[in-house]
Formats: C-alpha cells, sequence, structure tokens
C-alpha cells in the first residue's frame, strides 16, 4: 500500500491490541487521527479534526474507521469539499440500540445519503452495537458493498483478530477497485 490511509478510532481511541492501532505500528502510511477527546467525543470536533488531516493528506487519501469513526465519516461527508478515494467503514453502531454511549454527541441522526466515494461496509452478524439490519441499511444508504464476516462481535480489540487479516485484504480490495477521475 503507498496510499495515504487515516484511521479512525471510535470512542476510547482503539488500545493498543486493536487491529487498527496494530495496523498503524506496522505500515508507516497509517496514521491515526488523533482527537481531543476521545471518551467523550463532540461530532464537530472530530469533523474538524477529519477535515484538517484530509486537507493535508491529499485526494488519495482513504479512510479506514471503526465503530463511531463510521458515524463521524457519514457526518463528514455531508460536510467536506474534499475529495478522497474511499473509506473501510467496520461496524458502525446504532444509535439506538440502549448500549450507545450517551456521552458521544452530536452523531445522531446519521446521515443516510450515498457518499461521494466508493466504500465498504463491514460487519458481525453478532455486534452488541448494531444489529446486521441497521448495517445493511447504512451500507445501502451509503452505497457501500456490504460484507458480513464471521461472527465476532464488535469487531474490536476483544474479538481477538490480532491484525486482522482478513481487514487488510478488503482494504487492498477497496483501493484496487478506485479508478481515479480523470
Amino acid at each position: 500500500m503507498q496510499t495515504p490511509v487515516l484511521i479512525l478510532p471510535g470512542i476510547g481511541g482503539s488500545g493498543p491490541e486493536h487491529w487498527q492501532t496494530r495496523w498503524e505500528i506496522k505500515h508507516p502510511e497509517i496514521r491515526r487521527v488523533q482527537q481531543d477527546e476521545w471518551n467523550a467525543p463532540v461530532c464537530r470536533n472530530w469533523i474538524e479534526r477529519l477535515e484538517t488531516a484530509v486537507s493535508k493528506s491529499g485526494p488519495r487519501t482513504v479512510l479506514v474507521a471503526h465503530s463511531l469513526g463510521c458515524l463521524l465519516v457519514a457526518h463528514w461527508a455531508t460536510r467536506t469539499r474534499h475529495s478522497i478515494r474511499g473509506a473501510l467503514l467496520v461496524a458502525p453502531p446504532d444509535p439506538a440500540m440502549p448500549c450507545f454511549p450517551r456521552r458521544a454527541v452530536g452523531f445522531t441522526p446519521v446521515p443516510l445519503r450515498p457518499l461521494a466515494f466508493p466504500s465498504t461496509l463491514v460487519a458481525s452478524p453478532d455486534d452488541p452495537y448494531a444489529s446486521p439490519e441497521y448495517a445493511r441499511r447504512c451500507a445501502a444508504a451509503w452505497g457501500s458493498r456490504f460484507v458480513e464476516i464471521a461472527p465476532c462481535g464488535h469487531i474490536n480489540a476483544s474479538s481477538g483478530l490480532g491484525d486482522w487479516e482478513e481487514g487488510l485484504e478488503l482494504l487492498r480490495g477497496l483501493l484496487e477497485d478506485w479508478k481515479p477521475t480523470q
């Protein structure tokens, strides 16, 4: 991969055993978008950080979002003027679920409009933060390719995925499918 990749963790910032952190350590082209507040996120602040990061990394950028990071991408996409290469959206949470973190401010309602860039949405059928139906609805609304993987919860460090090679293959597939605009 020689494409700039921005990691967008969810609440808590993806710890050392999370596949996002492991990718970031192994691949120098992968950088994390740092947020001021990982545990009490405010959507507009996260959008500003993402906008700045995309502005610096350019139109070949690919976003790799997990959980609340997916909702960030949906909100950012409705506001940005930047073009990107694509996004891998992993385990978007459903704000209507009782377990959705109430300390996350401004992430609802979730924009359900087509994204202006190619995307793949990955979901697990036993994700405690979203039903498979919710994930499919988001994928359809965003125009994302939908991939349901084997049951593994929220596709996070607790899932025991290690470097999550399956996810890297999905990212590579997204990159290979990309066609630059003339």
